[in-house]
């Protein structure tokens, strides 16, 4: 059975689906309405769930870890994502932008680059990303710093990765599966957006 927990914290709601402390789906918003469907959107069409009103320990503290990655701080938690039902090139993707750090971006042609496939394959993925913003899609943009798209929207993301500024000055590799990718820091993205 999924259980979906959903939590109000200061005006965001964040809301969980998960099954023996795996987390299955991710999500935030600024209803409960909303953000349950689209945890309701990522969990298997053909499991069983039930919406909590009131969180587990295990659903409190993952909620409350969800609120810090939205707020911009350094978070080093250690969270179990359920993968296995996700096509492989997925999740390929999904873990390459999981290793984004804080204070950095992406492209999507970077990305491509790094697990195969192409910058469109890579923002389709993106775009149905089920663990936001645990897996930060929202550190991926275009290759000339634009903004690209953000299922949440292009004020939500801006506001996400100026939460996230840490004053960095010069773009760096990291690798990722014996492939490098490059990063570079969130202050580039911002200039063009303002």
């Amino acid at each position: 059975m999924i259980e979906i927990y959903t939590q109000n914290i200061d005006g965001t709601w964040f809301a969980i689906a998960t099954s023996r402390k795996q987390i299955i789906a991710t999500s935030f918003g600024i209803d409960q309405n909303t953000t349950v469907e689209k945890v309701l959107f990522n969990i298997p069409f053909n499991l069983a769930f039930q919406i909590f009103h009131e969180p587990m320990t295990y659903a409190k503290n993952t909620l409350a870890t969800l609120k810090s990655v939205y707020e911009g701080k350094d978070v080093n938690a250690n969270l179990s994502l359920a993968t296995s039902h996700l096509p492989a090139y997925t999740k390929k993707v999904l873990k390459t932008t999981s290793k984004i750090p804080i204070g950095y971006v992406t492209s999507y042609g970077a990305i491509a680059k790094a697990v195969g496939g192409g910058p469109r394959a890579v923002g389709n993925i993106m775009a149905s990303n089920p663990f936001a913003p645990i897996v930060p899609c929202h550190r991926v943009v275009k290759a000339d710093f634009k903004l690209g798209d953000y299922g949440f929207g292009l004020k939500v993301k801006a506001e996400l990765l100026a939460r996230e500024k840490r004053g960095f000055s010069s773009f760096k590799e990291i690798e990722v599966d014996d492939e490098q990718l490059m990063v570079f820091p969130v202050e580039n993205v911002l200039r063009n957006f303002a």
